[in-house]
């Protein structure tokens, strides 16, 4: 174990993060996604939420700001049904992670899939709740700025 990981966050992933470059994307899939048949790289993280894994990967994970599209959800299938609940927490993670809105991008369902097979991984989660699959695409970690220094 290392100090300040959160046990969501198996070495796999943290692997999986750190091999990532900017404009990577990563998929956060419920328990009902189809994850194995779609993943170049699958992660399995079963047994947890996809809200407690999604607040420990933005503790080390960048989000873009160099395009519209960085967090992605799949449009219900119902076009009568209502915003999944589940998707406030994941914007509230989103903006509270990066310091500003971070819209979420309403894809359809084969688009999504599409995507996720392009992704370079999939974390399977334990997710329950319904449409709880998210793809994040990911940013740069920008150097520190230096105090003092002259130029």
């Amino acid at each position: 174990m290392l100090k300040q990981i959160p046990p969501v966050i198996s070495p796999q992933l943290m692997l999986v993060l750190m091999e990532m470059g900017h404009g990577d994307e990563l998929v956060l899939a419920d328990g009902n996604f189809p994850a194995a048949s779609n993943a170049r790289r699958l992660i399995r993280a079963d047994g947890h939420s996809a809200v407690d894994l999604l607040a420990a990967l933005l503790r080390f994970l960048p989000i873009d700001t160099f395009v519209p599209d960085v967090a992605m959800v799949m449009q219900p299938v119902d076009p009568a049904q209502e915003t999944p609940p589940i998707w406030s927490q994941f914007s509230r993670l989103l903006k509270q992670a990066e310091g500003r809105e971070i819209p979420l991008s309403r894809i359809d369902r084969q688009q999504f899939y599409q995507r996720s097979r392009e992704a370079y991984a999939i974390v399977a989660t334990g997710e329950t709740a319904l449409y709880a699959n998210l793809i994040l695409k990911k940013g740069v970690v920008s150097p520190p700025v230096a105090a003092g220094i002259a130029d």
